[in-house]
């Protein structure tokens, strides 16, 4: 049986943008994942809103993804696949940061996922580095608009090419969830049902056909 641990923020946990709970299991992308992949795949849920890759919010520090990120691997090992994506809560206004600082905290999220592992389970995981889905214009008009301005919408439309560029330099796989899936219209942060389960069948092709053929 392979182990995949999907590591990320409110799109991950499902957070439902129409009343601000989670959406049940066989809606959430990862729910959906494991019912495509089936019974020789063992798919663990990590998902925080909220969660940032490595930057900390002073009144919500938990968040910072570096923080977690060790308790929880060691916690679930041995994993074979970690689905990294994370980057979103990086470029709320408080941090100031675009879409190079967001890949590059990824990537010291991926240096530590592999010499941690490598370390207490004997090897080192397979990585799928996610660049986050765009910040869409409804933003400007959800309960988020106080965190997330235009600046950060623009930037968001930058994030496949740095992760790309952070995947690279680490020798991970890189995928692009804008390619499949976007953000409602209700908030411009989070999926809808529809959009986790583009996501979860685009995770599915990528596992079943280059990851673990």
């Amino acid at each position: 049986m392979k182990t995949i641990m999907c590591y990320g923020d409110s799109n991950t946990h499902g957070f439902n943008p129409s009343n601000g709970l989670r959406y049940s299991r066989h809606v959430r992308w990862t729910g959906i994942l494991a019912e495509l992949l089936g019974t020789e795949y063992h798919v663990i849920e990590e998902g925080c809103n909220g969660r940032t890759t490595i930057y900390t919010d002073p009144f919500e520090p938990w968040k910072n993804g570096k923080f977690y990120l060790k308790p929880c691997l060691n916690t679930h090992k041995p994993i074979d696949l970690v689905i990294l994506m994370l980057g979103s809560n990086d470029l709320k206004k408080f941090f100031a940061n675009g879409a190079a600082q967001a890949a590059d905290g990824a990537g010291e999220l991926v240096d530590e996922i592999l010499e941690f592992l490598e370390d207490k389970q004997g090897y080192r995981p397979q990585i799928l580095l996610v660049s986050p889905i765009e910040i869409g214009s409804a933003v400007k008009k959800s309960f988020f608009k106080g965190q997330f301005d235009a600046a950060a919408m623009e930037r968001s439309k930058e994030f496949p090419e740095e992760y790309a560029r952070v995947a690279s330099e680490k020798g991970v796989r890189f995928f692009n969830a804008a390619e499949y899936a976007k953000a409602s219209d209700i908030d411009g942060l989070h999926m809808d049902p529809e959009n986790h389960k583009k996501l979860a069948e685009a995770f599915y092709h990528v596992i079943t056909e280059e990851i673990f053929p």
